[in-house]
């Protein structure tokens, strides 16, 4: 995409390796059909599916990159 964004367009990103960028308000619904609602200016939204605070990232995508503590333990699982 060139040129200044729309204004009425929400914008996202997808980082490389990591969590999905929302950018505004946003109102994500889980698998179990729960409304999750951030108005926060940057959402960042997992998606490795190793977060305990899904569906908001914590970063615990950096550990499974690194093979840290929690990729072993979700090896397991």
């Amino acid at each position: 995409m060139s040129g200044p964004p729309d204004r009425g367009l929400t914008e996202v990103t997808l980082c490389e390796d990591g969590p999905m960028l929302v950018r505004g308000p946003v109102c994500v619904e889980d698998e179990d059909g729960q409304r999750h609602v951030s108005s926060r200016p940057v959402t960042a939204v997992c998606r490795c599916g190793a977060s305990s605070l899904k569906p908001w990232c914590d970063g615990s995508h950096k550990l499974l990159a690194t093979g840290g503590p929690r990729a072993r333990r979700l090896d397991r699982a």
